[in-house]
């Protein structure tokens, strides 16, 4: 049986391979290899002989350091050293706690609708819309039963109260300001939450008057917040209630946020401030 002429390989039918042309074409790929080795040699060797002549013109000593060169006007040019940066420290970031506790940086206004500027007040999945502001510079205006003596005692500066209310209880926020940290946490521990409820806005006059409500006391900085709680219909709270009990959380929540915003907002004005001062003297250096 005869096949056809082919390559080296027959084709699909099969056959005896053609050893003599299978010799001379493994001779012919490795002299390709050979010639593409020397001119690759030749090409790196250039290569490198022109990386060590440059080297060479650019260099008066063997270590390859920089000199002086001489400019067309025949002057002297400056070494080609690295750049050289002007040292500006920036200090580290203020700290938020210290903006809500020395009254020589706690600068910014103060007033209901910087500390109280929402609507209404929201923790968490909770709601309750806005219904009365106030603030005073006589504290014992703003409160009541023992917690006047015990403001007047520590030097309250002013006292800022919102209340909030929503589905027949409401709760009044008080914020009492103090010249340091130790007079407000001196307050916390008084024990006198009697802060006087803020009616208005739907809730009645006689809210929290003559029957049982909520209240607590707390400190943060040279702040002491405090919070009343109650049914806006005058019915008392007693120890099972949930509702005048969740708003009066939420209101010591909130008074306590609020607070830690002013510190944080004014910490962040300064460190701004202290940003653009280290730039303008980074421009002069």
């Amino acid at each position: 049986m005869s096949f056809g002429q082919g390559g080296p390989f027959d084709g699909p039918g099969g056959g005896t391979p053609d050893w003599d042309a299978l010799a001379d074409e493994s001779e012919a790929r490795a002299r390709r290899k050979r010639w593409m080795m020397i001119g690759g040699g030749a090409v790196a060797t250039l290569a490198i002989a022109g990386i060590v002549a440059a080297a060479v013109m650019n260099s008066s000593s063997p270590g390859g350091k920089p000199t002086d060169r001489s400019t067309a006007s025949g002057q002297s040019a400056a070494p080609d050293d690295k750049p050289s940066f002007p040292d500006v420290s920036v200090p580290p970031p203020p700290n938020p706690r210290d903006y809500i506790s020395d009254p020589r940086k706690d600068t910014a206004p103060l007033t209901p609708a910087t500390l109280f500027p929402q609507k209404s007040m929201v923790v968490g999945e909770h709601s309750y819309p806005q219904t009365a502001t106030d603030s005073s510079t006589d504290c014992t205006a703003a409160a009541q039963g023992a917690l006047v003596s015990s403001l007047t005692h520590n030097g309250c500066k002013q006292l800022l109260r919102a209340t909030y209310a929503k589905d027949g209880v409401a709760v009044t926020v008080g914020v009492a300001v103090f010249d340091s940290p130790a007079k407000a946490t001196a307050v916390m521990n008084d024990s006198k939450p009697n802060l006087m409820p803020l009616s208005g806005g739907g809730v009645p006059a006689n809210f929290c008057q003559g029957t049982k409500c909520r209240m607590t006391t707390n400190a943060t900085g040279r702040y002491a917040y405090f919070t009343i709680a109650g049914y806006t219909n005058g019915q008392d709270v007693n120890a099972s209630d949930t509702k005048a009990q969740q708003i009066n959380r939420d209101g010591g929540s909130y008074a306590f946020a609020q607070i830690a915003q002013r510190g944080r907002d004014q910490a962040a004005k300064a460190a701004e401030k202290q940003l653009q001062d280290a730039r303008r003297k980074a421009g002069k250096s």
